[in-house]
């Protein structure tokens, strides 16, 4: 029996890993990602290889321009901050990379797309545990989304089916979701996480993802197989 799912792909290190445990549930995935005015193209190149790598149903790419508001350094002429270690990026607080209301705005158009196919279930890559501090990373908010959604669309208030909202990162580490991306078969030398790579693609290694990223390989053991312009 077909089971239809929306997973957001950005191409990254964690929604990659959330595809592969899609499929590995048993989920036809229908992957979605967004062209939002983000500040390079690299990560949704990412995407795109990934998709056909893992064989979706669909890889829809959404347009939206959240430069029209600005307000982060990955949506505005703000310098994406580079860090020596982790400690600094867990000082600085919610930092200048997070882009307003984005797992918000993501999420509805995850949610209508759910609807036009038929799925019930959609997965997200956020997680609560080696991340940057993004207040919609959380696992409360995941909750209120959820209740959201089952008001909010045709198939909740007619009882015909209810969404799910699927995080299975939200606890996990950066570590952790290697181990599980790679027992699970991921080829992580298809993705990019880095905010502010070169025209090479070649990761910068000082961002906050990039740092992270680095931590969850290093403690996994392996080698992360992406570029890096200092190597």
């Amino acid at each position: 029996m077909d089971r239809p799912a929306i997973v957001l792909l950005s191409g990254g290190l964690d929604s990659t890993t959330v595809l592969a445990i899609a499929k590995d549930q048993g989920f036809t995935p229908y992957a979605l990602s967004f062209r939002y005015g983000q500040r390079h193209s690299i990560e949704l190149e990412a995407a795109q290889r990934v998709a056909q790598a893992q064989g979706v149903a669909r890889h829809v790419i959404a347009d939206i321009d959240l430069r029209v508001f600005g307000g982060s350094a990955l949506t505005a002429d703000i310098e994406v901050p580079k860090h020596e270690s982790l400690a600094d990026v867990e000082e600085a607080g919610v930092p200048i990379t997070y882009v307003p209301a984005r797992n918000t705005i993501f999420l509805s158009f995850a949610l209508a797309f759910a609807e036009t196919v038929g799925a019930s279930d959609i997965f997200t890559g956020v997680t609560a545990v080696d991340y940057s501090g993004y207040p919609d990373c959380r696992p409360e908010y995941m909750e209120a989304f959820a209740t959201m959604a089952n008001l909010a669309t045709k198939a909740g208030v007619e009882g015909t089916s209810k969404i799910t909202l699927h995080s299975p990162l939200i606890a996990l580490s950066k570590a952790d979701i290697v181990r599980e991306g790679l027992r699970l078969g991921v080829d992580y030398s298809l993705t990019s996480s880095c905010y502010d790579p070169d025209e090479q693609g070649r990761a910068c290694g000082k961002c906050d993802t990039c740092l992270l990223r680095l931590k969850g390989f290093a403690e996994a053991g392996v080698t992360d197989p992406v570029r890096y312009q200092s190597a």
